[in-house]
């Protein structure tokens, strides 16, 4: 796949996770990509936390940054009017930070698609009505 793939959190906890559900979906699917995935901190923050919590070093999600297949091209700080906004109209969801920063991320990235198992994006829409494109366990991927 060459278009630009937004990683979201739980493709990136199931690739370590041997005992994720998702591990051998996510693992077929990164095999697949072409590197780099892009991402923000707030999913490299929920992915390192979830590992630790599940007994793995949350370490391992930095050295996907270290070797370059993942990278984090997202800054909050000058898209923080828009992921508020976002996390407003989604309030009911509710939206999180790494989900919210997602669907700005396919709003500034063109022609990405969103490699997630996270069925919410089937719900989000990106600049107002378009439906964002995913890589998910049920979509035609």
């Amino acid at each position: 796949m060459t278009e630009p793939i937004l990683l979201d959190t739980g493709p990136f906890v199931a690739c370590i996770n041997e005992r994720d559900r998702y591990h051998e979906w996510s693992v077929a699917h990164w095999q697949r990509i072409r590197p780099p995935l892009l991402t923000c901190e707030a999913v490299v923050s929920e992915a390192a936390f979830l590992l630790y919590r599940e007994g793995y070093r949350p370490q391992r999600v930095l050295e996907f940054l270290h070797r370059g297949a993942v990278e984090v091209r997202f800054q909050l700080q000058r898209e923080v009017e828009a992921v508020r906004h976002l996390m407003t109209k989604y309030a009911d969801s509710p939206m999180s930070l790494a989900d919210a920063c997602l669907v700005r991320m396919s709003e500034l990235v063109a022609g990405a698609r969103v490699f997630t198992i996270d069925a919410h994006f089937r719900v989000y829409r990106r600049n107002g009505r378009q439906v964002i494109p995913v890589i998910a366990p049920d979509a035609r991927s």
